[in-house]
């Protein structure tokens, strides 16, 4: 076989046989096809599209590029995670996590980087001082047994061709196709070794999904493949037309996070939280019905056991816990600067995926494969789809780092906010559930 063949075919809406699939990976995962052939290739598809056959093939392919965990113990609770594909200002994995290990279950999550204009929990995490998201899989099973739960990016062992492809799609333009994020998600999570999985699939101006058909499409095929693999899965279609919470940016996401955890935060995120945690509780059997996992979810929260779960976390990954009681010690930026309102009335839509990029402009998030990220950067929302205005009020807060970057974020800003005479109508938050719905 030859990469350019394959490429060309994929190119011509050939279907590719699992061979051929396998081979390309492989051959990409040990060094043999180069990144520029790779690139061709994850452009064809995210052109063409792939078929339920090649979706699968990839899948496995990348699953056993590297290792499947095996984390025994039944009877210490049931290994259940979540995904979000991904979005603006979605901290919810920082809020879920220490949740469900305070009610039993066990979390091993293994989680990626920002894509495009999406922010991704790792870079979240690393912008507390010390944490480590790079454990070893010793390190992870430790910390895992000790604690209920651990935050990792993907080691060498685990899906290694998800994560060369996933850092290339980044920067290629080739993140949006349904197959490959199929792909990269379940390779990756069904790698950990879990019973059961929670799957939030955002839809609307800054989803990668942006119709409600399409994050159905997209759902669908999650949970087919998931549940082909023997596990229970779940997936929640929700609403990202406007950024999820008050903030984007990753030391800012993680100060909203400890609100959330405090008991307090925006009611957005803390109302996705409880609902995505109250599935992963249901899911993984502590909890009868998807209520009464809210309601577990809840007691985590008021009880302090939850915000204690992530100070321990913090403590075992080797970063500052007191950042949990002193978010200040989370870094900060030199500047701010308000973006005000142009009129009065109300604001009728965002354009969420504009924010986004406003936030990788001013340096939270990559705009090429090396790129480092400044983690105190960012964006506060004041004001969101249906909230009333009056000129001169303070639509979003830039924090900077560099007069640089400064124009085009703010220009960004500026031009994202849509205005009305009157009241939009509102989105539901969770628009729909695909896969595993009691009774």
């Amino acid at each position: 076989m030859r990469a350019v063949d394959l490429i060309r075919r994929k190119r011509d809406s050939a279907e590719l046989s699992r061979e051929e699939i396998a081979w390309l990976i492989d051959g990409y995962t040990r060094g043999e096809i180069p990144d520029y052939q790779m690139s061709a290739w994850l452009m064809a598809v995210a052109c063409r599209g792939l078929t339920r056959a090649e979706i699968a093939a990839l899948t496995e392919a990348m699953l056993h590029s590297g290792c499947v965990l095996d984390f025994p113990g039944a009877n210490r609770g049931k290994l259940v995670d979540k995904h979000s594909t991904g979005g603006v200002g979605d901290k919810t994995s920082l809020v879920i996590a220490p949740i469900a290990a305070a009610g039993g279950l066990r979390v091993p999550m293994i989680s990626g980087r920002g894509l495009g204009h999406s922010g991704g929990t790792l870079d979240k995490l690393e912008s507390i001082p010390g944490f480590n998201v790079n454990l070893s899989l010793d390190q992870f099973r430790r910390v895992l047994e000790a604690c209920g739960c651990a935050l990792i990016g993907q080691t060498a062992e685990i899906a290694p061709a998800d994560k060369k492809m996933y850092a290339l799609r980044d920067v290629t333009g080739t993140v949006e196709s349904p197959g490959l994020i199929c792909a990269s998600i379940m390779s990756k999570k069904l790698a950990e070794g879990i019973d059961a999985l929670v799957l939030d699939v955002k839809t609307g101006s800054g989803a990668f999904m942006k119709t409600s058909e399409d994050a159905a499409n997209l759902a669908e095929l999650l949970v087919e493949t998931g549940t082909r693999m023997g596990k229970r899965v779940v997936a929640l279609i929700t609403d990202m037309d406007q950024p999820l919470g008050g903030a984007a940016g990753n030391a800012l996401e993680v100060i909203e996070a400890l609100e959330v955890l405090g008991g307090g935060g925006p009611p957005d995120t803390r109302e996705l939280c409880l609902e995505l945690a109250g599935w992963m509780f249901y899911l993984g059997k502590r909890a009868v019905t998807v209520a009464a996992g809210k309601q577990l979810a809840a007691e985590q929260i008021a009880s302090g056991r939850a915000r204690d779960k992530f100070r321990e976390i913090i403590r075992l990954q080797d970063g500052d816990p007191e950042v949990v009681d002193d978010p200040g010690r989370l870094p900060r930026s030199s500047g701010t600067l308000d973006v005000a309102s142009p009129a009065d009335g109300y604001v009728a839509a965002m354009e969420c995926e504009q924010l986004g990029r406003a936030c990788v402009a001013l340096g939270g998030g990559r705009e090429k494969k090396d790129d480092a990220i400044d983690p105190a950067v960012g964006l506060r929302f004041h004001r969101k789809t249906g909230d009333a205005v009056r000129r001169g009020d303070a639509l979003c807060t830039l924090h900077y780092n560099s007069q640089a970057r400064l124009a085009e974020a703010r220009h960004l800003v500026e031009t994202a906010y849509r205005f009305s005479a009157g009241p939009p109508p509102r989105r539901a938050l969770v628009q729909r559930v695909i896969g595993d719905v009691p009774g």
